[in-house]
């Protein structure tokens, strides 16, 4: 029989159909209605523990919403489109977007997202790890994921954030490979034959990201206070569809069919064969002809200090002077094909130099130059910091020229070097020890010096 009980109090009873049945007064819906909750039980006690969790939850502010909760592939969708998009930068968000559409959705993408366990997002981070991905990978997506379950449960869509009960694949951090001063002034000099010269001074020596580098502007120059202000970043974002039907658009370049194990149409690519088009596929927007929001574009910075100017060495001018003016014959030259885009570092006909041509570039500088292959970043921003640290500047200057927001992650770009280890340890023993080295006696010299001292004793006697 059924007990209606005052205010919030819960309701408890034994159904006609042989079940026990719990109701919980939560609150009040979105349209004013009263929230109550349901749950039911073989005995008496089930239910009653089931209506303590849900009281518990209510009491503590954590109860989800009422309604039925959204699957993982479409909170995303929802996170994504609403909420992340107005706060991530393009390059950012398209990094997302890219790791749900092809790791997630297919992971665990039909789960209800208040059924989602532990265990589900283990499944899916061993199965990405067998399938080749990298740990760094895996943990991208684990972040990404967490995040969206962190919004979920500020909106009580979840009581738990599950992705906090698991632990990702562990990442040795890639240690930094930078220049030497020999290896970086045999790199300029290789760059020194090329027009793009002085784009290679500002990488290497002031320690300026790729695409703060060739995103920087003339106007963004400052020759009387010696400035660069990097205001902006050219950036190659991916294409969007600006049509009405994204699958139909895409219909030539869907790819349903995964390739023969034995396949030789991809063989020796980089990647090796492309994944198989999700059912429903809406990519392939390069090929749309309405496409928006993709390409090289200018982007702010990602953080405030990365906009903070920097000093431009005074040895640095009178060749900027001389790139400017070969950029105004380049300019004649290329008469009405010249676009203008007032860029520092430009193609012949005024366009922003692409980021992968630039890559390509300082690959063929390492081989001119013979140093072993490494990363563009090394090459730039680790060696920046490095060298001015060998030059004896302090930590808080670096972190100022490299526009960091923590010394910790300053020090991360500084690498050590054995010589100055060696002559900083020598320093430290003339330190402490600054008498002349004591002379070391040989075991024969010992012993013979004790005997003589035997019988100097015996004539005494």
């Amino acid at each position: 029989m059924s007990t209606r009980n005052p205010n919030m109090e819960s309701s408890i009873y034994l159904g006609n159909d042989g079940w026990w049945h719990g109701r919980v007064t939560m609150g009040v819906k979105d349209d004013g209605s009263p929230d109550r909750r349901h749950r039911r039980g073989r005995t008496e006690s089930e239910v009653k523990r089931k209506v303590r969790e849900l009281e518990d939850l209510r009491d503590k502010g954590r109860a989800p919403k009422a309604g039925r909760k959204p699957t993982v592939e479409q909170w995303m969708t929802t996170y994504l489109t609403d909420i992340a998009s107005l706060k991530l930068k393009p390059r950012s968000l398209d990094d997302y977007w890219s790791k749900t559409r092809n790791d997630i959705i297919p992971g665990i993408g039909k789960h209800r997202l208040d059924k989602l366990q532990p265990e589900h997002l283990e499944r899916m981070y061993r199965i990405m790890l067998n399938e080749g991905h990298a740990p760094s990978h895996v943990l991208k997506v684990h972040r990404i994921l967490s995040r969206a379950l962190k919004i979920a449960l500020r909106r009580r869509l979840i009581v738990e954030n599950v992705a906090t009960l698991v632990d990702p694949p562990t990442v040795d951090e890639t240690e930094a490979n930078p220049f030497t001063k020999e290896e970086a002034k045999a790199f300029l000099e290789a760059a020194a034959k090329r027009p793009s010269f002085m784009r290679w001074c500002v990488g290497v020596g002031m320690g300026f990201r790729q695409g703060e580098t060739l995103g920087l502007r003339w106007p963004y120059v400052d020759f009387e206070n010696e400035l660069f202000h990097p205001k902006w970043q050219i950036q190659r974002l991916t294409w969007r569809h600006g049509c009405d039907n994204p699958h139909a658009c895409g219909a030539r370049l869907h790819r349903f069919e995964p390739c023969p194990p034995d396949c030789t149409t991809h063989k020796g690519y980089k990647r090796g064969c492309p994944k198989s088009c999700p059912k429903g596929c809406t990519k392939h927007a390069s090929v749309c002809p309405d496409r928006k929001d993709g390409g090289l574009v200018f982007t702010r910075p990602k953080t405030k200090k990365s906009q903070n100017p920097v000093p431009i060495p005074p040895p640095f001018i009178p060749y900027l002077v001389a790139h400017k003016a070969q950029q105004d014959e380049m300019r004649a030259a290329a008469g009405e094909l010249w676009e203008e885009h007032r860029v520092v570092f430009s193609r012949p006909d005024g366009r922003p130099i692409d980021p992968h041509q630039d890559w390509e570039e300082f690959k063929e500088l390492l081989e001119e130059s013979g140093i072993d292959d490494r990363r563009l970043y090394d090459g730039s921003r680790h060696t920046a910091g490095t060298i001015l640290n060998e030059l004896g500047v302090d930590m808080p200057t670096i972190m100022e020229i490299l526009r960091h927001t923590q010394i910790s992650q300053t020090r991360r770009y500084v690498k050590g070097r054995s010589h100055l280890s060696k002559d900083a340890m020598r320093r430290m023993g003339d330190a402490f020890m600054p008498g002349p080295e004591p002379v070391t006696e040989t075991t024969t010299e010992t012993a013979e010096s004790r005997t003589a001292l035997r019988r100097r004793r015996r004539r005494v006697r």
